[in-house]
């Protein structure tokens, strides 16, 4: 392998057209695989002339100079998370570290135990980073193992982390059950946030009282730490990373904590970096409505849509239908329409998973909850060893964020966002509400600029129901060098279902090789 040379000067290569297209999502179909415009080495400064100042190059691509990472064959468990089937060949391995726990009330007091998996078959290690209440790293891992082109793995490894309180780490379980199903089933559309505010009251009591002085070390800051101890464990000069939507907010995070020591990194859509929840949560509701357009059209134009010709006003129907007689699933739980939505901005987001869920909103229709009753579980139960991700993504988010709304600008908005997107903007207000009652963090996620550190990927996905576009472009333009390639698709993230985004991050990731700034990709 050859290392990269530093880079004294930069120019634009044109954009290569390749043949053929990478397999995509349902629902989603790619253009041709286009090679990006890259930034290349131009060999020596020519006497007399003077050097530009600027980024440092990516780091060279090196294996771990050592490695304290005990590995060994993983359990059941895990591989019963695993999304699709990895290829022949690939080799998958787990592990368990220790990180220090780091809680503000108790300083040098306990660690958190953390489960990782890797994928492939390369020396090199890079760490995927997903949303916190999303997949957990290592099904994460083994599902981008699944799908990114095969020679990648010859080269690299995929070192997925289950983040604090999620997946087969040491789990997050402080909310009542009735408490989850009150947040989950509640109907925005109402308007009505004082149900919301009190079951966020009592929820934040609760894991107060069940985690104690675990609950502020289970945050974006800390998960950072953690990857530098993982870092450190595998034996890596430097951090080499993927991190889709908010899991991308730990690594510009990692960056803020430790510049000297951040590789390549690949950030696949970005959270708003507004301090202010409400500016940074502003651009979500028209993002999932776009998405649900695309969603109507996908089921519409493959034909035999089990929506019917207009799956919007059959949706629309289902929820007005559900607010006049939920429908139950057992003797303790029933679909709502808050039930619904909920789902729906889930499952959303995998166009894996359009037509499975265009069939069971049309069962719900039909009065048979079986369709949308396991996804409503995977929310507020344990599932598969899996701890509720409402109670992670509600303890992380709440502790990530010192913005603490009053009731007249949260019931503002969710009036205003309502009236902009009829189907989410309710929905998505009711995520200003939910961390009132909490505890103001003592350490915030700090302000993305990346300063000092080598150049940094972006990716953003024009229609994402999680980080939209608009989000993940204003934290791109905070960072002291980033080269943004925007992806004209759908779905939460653009790696593996756009080929030419998936050929630019895999041209920075094995061979430095940095995409022009600005670089579009057909849908």
């Amino acid at each position: 392998m050859t290392e990269e040379k530093s880079l004294p000067r930069k120019r634009s290569v044109a954009t290569l057209v390749a043949a053929g297209t990478l397999a995509t999502v349902a629902g989603c179909t790619a253009g041709p695989s286009i090679r990006p415009a890259v930034v290349t080495n131009e060999g020596p400064v020519p006497p007399g002339q003077t050097s530009q100042t600027g980024p440092p190059p990516p780091p060279p691509l090196r294996p771990p100079s050592s490695n304290s990472v005990q590995w060994n064959t993983c359990d059941s468990v895990i591989t019963g998370r695993f999304a699709t089937p990895l290829p022949a060949g690939v080799e998958v391995e787990c592990a368990r570290m220790s990180s220090v726990l780091d809680s503000p009330y108790a300083p040098g007091r306990g660690t958190t135990r953390l489960t990782l998996l890797k994928a492939g078959n390369g020396p090199v290690p890079v760490v995927v980073v997903n949303d916190v209440d999303g997949l957990p790293g290592t099904a994460f891992a083994a599902l981008l193992a699944a799908k990114l082109p095969r020679d990648m793995l010859d080269r690299i490894s995929l070192v997925g982390m289950d983040r604090r309180g999620t997946g087969s780490s040491e789990p997050v379980r402080c909310v009542p059950e009735e408490i989850r199903a009150t947040l989950l089933d509640n109907d925005p559309a109402r308007l009505d946030m004082e149900p919301v505010l009190d079951a966020a009251r009592r929820a934040g009591q609760q894991c107060v009282i069940n985690l104690d002085n675990r609950l502020p070390a289970i945050d974006t800051w800390r998960t950072a730490s953690d990857l530098e101890k993982l870092r450190n464990d595998l034996g890596m000069p430097h951090l080499h990373a993927i991190g889709r939507g908010e899991g991308s907010r730990v690594l510009t995070t990692y960056a803020e904590r430790y510049p000297r020591t951040v590789g390549r990194m690949v950030l696949d859509g970005h959270p708003d970096p507004s301090a202010d929840r409400m500016i940074a949560l502003e651009p979500v509701p028209a993002g999932l409505e776009a998405t649900f357009s695309a969603f109507a059209a996908a089921c519409v134009t493959k034909g035999g849509c089990p929506l019917g010709p207009d799956p919007r006003g059959a949706v629309t129907a289902l929820l007005e239908s559900l607010r006049a007689r939920p429908l139950p699933i057992d003797e303790e739980r029933s679909i709502t329409a808050g039930t619904v939505l909920g789902i729906l901005r889930q499952q959303l987001a995998e166009p894996e998973q359009w037509p499975q869920l265009a069939a069971a909103l049309a069962k719900t229709r039909a009065g048979d909850a079986s369709g949308l009753s396991a996804a409503a579980t995977t929310m507020v139960d344990d599932v598969r060893g899996q701890p509720p991700k409402l109670d992670i993504g509600l303890v992380t988010g709440c502790n990530d964020t010192s913005s603490r709304l009053p009731p007249e600008r949260f019931n503002a908005a969710a009036k205003t966002w309502q009236t902009q997107s009829p189907l989410f903007g309710a929905l998505v207000a009711q995520e200003l509400v939910v961390c009132s009652p909490w505890p103001v963090p003592t350490q915030a996620v700090p302000t993305p600029s990346a300063k000092g550190t080598p150049p940094i990927v972006m990716l953003a996905t024009a229609a994402d129901p999680v980080t939209p576009q608009v989000g993940t472009e204003r934290t791109a333009g905070r960072l002291s060098s980033t080269s943004t390639v925007t992806w004209h698709g759908t779905g939460h993230g653009a790696l593996t279902r756009s080929s030419c985004a998936t050929d630019a991050a895999r041209a920075f990731l094995l061979d430095g090789q940095v995409p022009r700034n600005g670089l579009v990709c057909p849908p």
